[in-house]
Parts: C-alpha cells; sequence; structure tokens
C-alpha cells in the first residue's frame, strides 16, 4: 500500500511538473509569435508606415502588452561598448531578481545564438525565448524581443501539491493499516485457535476442540483440524490400548517361566517338563514379537511387493500347505483362472492364517474349504469351515490386536489374537478388505476381497 500511494504521489506530481513546461513553453511561443507578427504587419501609430528603428516597434509593442504575474516583456537594444539597452513595462514581479534587474542575466540571452532557453541562476531559474530585430537597412541584430518567465511559483504549487497527496496517502495508509489489521486478526482468530490449541496438545489430553462459526473456508479449516484431534485421539488411544494389551499378553508367559524355574526341583523328569513348558513359553512369547513386529511394518509402504502372480496356482499352493495344519476334510472349492499383481508370499500368509485359525475352530473330520473365485474386476479368495462360526457381536472385535472372540471351539492354542490383525493388514495392504460371513449349513468364511485395478495402479 505504501509503494501504490508513493508511486501515485510520485506519478501525479510528474504530471503536473510536464504540464508545467507545456503551458510555459506555449506563453512563451505565444508571445514571441505575436511580436513576430507585430514586426512584420505593424505600422507605427505616428507616421502610418512600417517601423524602422528597432526602438519604436519595441515600445510601441510593449505598450499595448499585459503581461502574466510570473512573466516579463523586456525589449533589449544593443549598444556600442556596453551592455543591451533595455525597455521594459513597470511593475512590480513577485520573484526575487527579476531579469530586468539582472544585467548579467540580460547580456547573456541577448548575445545567445539560440532563440530559447534556460537559464538558472542562483536567484531563481528563468525560461526564456526571444526574437532578434534587424536595424533598418541592415541584416545585424540591433535588437531583441525577450519574454523571460520565472517557474518558481508554479513549481511551488505542484510541490505543495505533492506534500498534499502525501500526506493525504499517510493518513489513508494509516486508516487502511488500521482497518487491515483489525479485520486480519478477526479473520485470522480461528486459525490461532487452531495454533493454540495444537500448542496445547499432549498425548495424555487429546480432547480440546476448536468451536466451529459459520460455513467459510476457517470453519472448513477448523472443522478438518477437529477431525484430526479426532482421528489422533483414536490413534493414541488404540496405541495405549494396544501396549497394555501387549504388555499382558509378554507379562503372562514371563511369570510361567519365572514360576516354573523358581519351582523346579532335582528330579529329573520334573527338571525335563519344567524345560519342556518354558520352552514353549519361551516360543509362544518370540511368536507374539514376531507378530508384532510384522504388524509395525504394515504401516511401511514396502510392506507388500507385488508381482504378476497366476490366481489359480497360487491357490493350490495354499491348500496344498494348509493341509499339513490338522487332521480336516479338506476341500479345494474352485479357483480363479486370472492373473493379478499380488505378493504371493503375504497372500500365502494370510490364507494359512486363515486355515489355521478355521482349524483351531473345528474338530477332526469337520470340513474346510479353501478356493478363490474372480468377479468382474474383484478377485476374492476364502476359507470356509464347519465349525460353531463367530457371534455378531465378535465379528469386528476378531480383526482388533489381541481381541479374541467370546467363544471359542475346539483347541484353544497359544495364540495372542494377532492372527486376524495381520490378516485384515495385508489385505488393506494390498488395497482391498477381509470380509467374514456365515457359511451355508454353519460355520464362518473369511474372505479376502481384492480388486485389480487397485491392484495394477500399486503395481
Amino acid at each position: 500500500m505504501t509503494v501504490a500511494l508513493a508511486s501515485v504521489a510520485t506519478t501525479t506530481r510528474s504530471f503536473l511538473l510536464r504540464d508545467v513546461d507545456h503551458r510555459i513553453n506555449g506563453l512563451l511561443a505565444q508571445e514571441t509569435g505575436e511580436f513576430a507578427n507585430f514586426e512584420r504587419r505593424g505600422f507605427d501609430p505616428e507616421t502610418g508606415r512600417s517601423f524602422t528603428e528597432p526602438d519604436r516597434l519595441l515600445r510601441v509593442f510593449l505598450e499595448r502588452q499585459y503581461a502574466d504575474p510570473d512573466e516579463e516583456l523586456v525589449g533589449l537594444v544593443a549598444r556600442r561598448g556596453a551592455g543591451p539597452r533595455q525597455i521594459i513595462q513597470p511593475r512590480e514581479l513577485p520573484v526575487a531578481l527579476p531579469l530586468h534587474e539582472d544585467p548579467g542575466a540580460r547580456r547573456t540571452i541577448f548575445e545567445s545564438p539560440a532563440s530559447s532557453g534556460i537559464l538558472r541562476r542562483p536567484e531563481g531559474e528563468i525560461r526564456w525565448a526571444k526574437v532578434s530585430v534587424a536595424r533598418h537597412g541592415s541584416e545585424e541584430p540591433g535588437a531583441a524581443f525577450v519574454v523571460a518567465f520565472h517557474p518558481e511559483r508554479e513549481t511551488a504549487r505542484v510541490n505543495e501539491m505533492f506534500r498534499v497527496l502525501l500526506a493525504i496517502s499517510g493518513v489513508a495508509l494509516l486508516l487502511t493499516t488500521g482497518i487491515g489489521w483489525a479485520v486480519a486478526g478477526r479473520i485470522l482468530q480461528p486459525v490461532r485457535l487452531v495454533r493454540t490449541a495444537a500448542a496445547q496438545l499432549t498425548e495424555q489430553d487429546l480432547t480440546r476442540r476448536i468451536p466451529v462459526r459459520g460455513r467459510d473456508d476457517i470453519a472448513a479449516l477448523a472443522e478438518t483440524f477437529n477431525a484430526m484431534l479426532d482421528r489422533l485421539e483414536r490413534a493414541f488411544a488404540t496405541q495405549r490400548r494396544f501396549v497394555d494389551d501387549a504388555g499382558h499378553e509378554l507379562r503372562t508367559p514371563i511369570t510361567i517361566v519365572r514360576g516354573h524355574l523358581e519351582l523346579m526341583g532335582d528330579d529329573p523328569a520334573e527338571r525335563e517338563e519344567t524345560v519342556r513348558l518354558v520352552t514353549d513359553e519361551l516360543d509362544r512369547m518370540s511368536r507374539i514379537v514376531e507378530d508384532l513386529l510384522l504388524l509395525a511394518k504394515a504401516e511401511r509402504p514396502d510392506f507388500v511387493t507385488p508381482e504378476p502372480v497366476q490366481v489359480a496356482e497360487l491357490t493350490a499352493d495354499v491348500f496344498v500347505k494348509a493341509r499339513t495344519l490338522g487332521e480336516r476334510d479338506w476341500r479345494l472349492d474352485g479357483v480363479a483362472d486370472r492373473e493379478a499383481g499380488l505378493d504371493p508370499q503375504r497372500i500365502t500368509q494370510a490364507m494359512v492364517q486363515l486355515a489355521q485359525n478355521a482349524v483351531q475352530h473345528t474338530t477332526a473330520g469337520q470340513t474346510i474349504r479353501i478356493g478363490s473365485r474372480a468377479e468382474g474386476s474383484r478377485i476374492e479368495l476364502f476359507v470356509a469351515d464347519s465349525g460353531s462360526g463367530v457371534r455378531p457381536e465378535d465379528r469386528e472385535v476378531i480383526f482388533e490386536r489381541f481381541r479374541r472372540g467370546t467363544v471359542r471351539r475346539g483347541s484353544r492354542g497359544s495364540g495372542a489374537g494377532l492372527g486376524l490383525s495381520i490378516v485384515r493388514a495385508i489385505a488393506e495392504g494390498h488395497g482391498g478388505r477381509v470380509r467374514l460371513h456365515d457359511t451355508e449349513g454353519g460355520g464362518a468364511t473369511f474372505v479376502l476381497t481384492l480388486d485389480r485395478s487397485q491392484e495394477e495402479a500399486r503395481t
């Protein structure tokens, strides 16, 4: 704003000074033109004939002219051995040193070969123009008509207007600054609230929210920030619960190991049984740690490395590996003859985990079906068992870390409740999801749903 206002004032001053120059040049040209015309066509009122003497010409012309307040009309007549004699209009001029009182300036102008110019003096600048007059019967100039203009007052008026413009611009700048400060402060108040809220957030207190007023961009920013805080609060709550559950799951085998070691006697059979129990608990703890590391890696972009895979071959390989998990009625229930961009190791890991989960929820001789199918752009890999199924209230819980269903049939196993969390992480890593629905005739069916378009985009 300061640069704009200063530029306007400076440009206005330049235009005004240019107008002053044009007006002065026009005035000088007008006066010299009138004298030149009078010299060519004028007559001496006493004789009725053309003028023959420069003195008489200058006197008659000056008697009939009226000069502007800052203008001088002077007739200069050459004299031998001295400066030019002058013929003037007797009047007062509002300048420090008029031309008719400055012999040096008169001589300079009279002797100058130019017809116009600018004479700069300590007492003030003079803009002048002249018309040389030759004596009758001679080509040598014997006199000159001089128009002198003193521009000090015109320039002073322009400078005064420039100062007024600067003063007005300063007041306008102050008003604009004050109004802009107030308006900007009001507009940015929600932003300051966002900053204050962010500064006051701690890991222990994520409950602070920003009040949302209106429907403008600032309100949208506040809503976005509040939504981010909601996600952070849920994430921190999940993290705390995860740490608590992990500590609990790891504390149990540690307690068992310590208790057996403290009670171990000298009997060789007792020592062998204690070593076996301790080894089992350490293996379970090792599996929990490996699962935790795998879930932590699921947050990284390189968790899955897709490559072109024949889904039929992958399904058959999973079926062969799953048959070794338990004595069940294993069945390969169809395969999808498609190629897709998948991470075969991660998909195999998820499917084997689902098969292991089915084994734990069934008894010997019950049916477990493994297969794959293609529906449009989607590919589905599934594991269906004929066990007791999953209660409706447990269907979302079982996919969370360290969460198990309320009813578990068959072998309880040594799992920590991380298996289905790993399956979901692998499905989401492929841009898909894992679904659960009841098996016809009883049991549970877990389905990995993968969209081929999303898989190709990831590859």
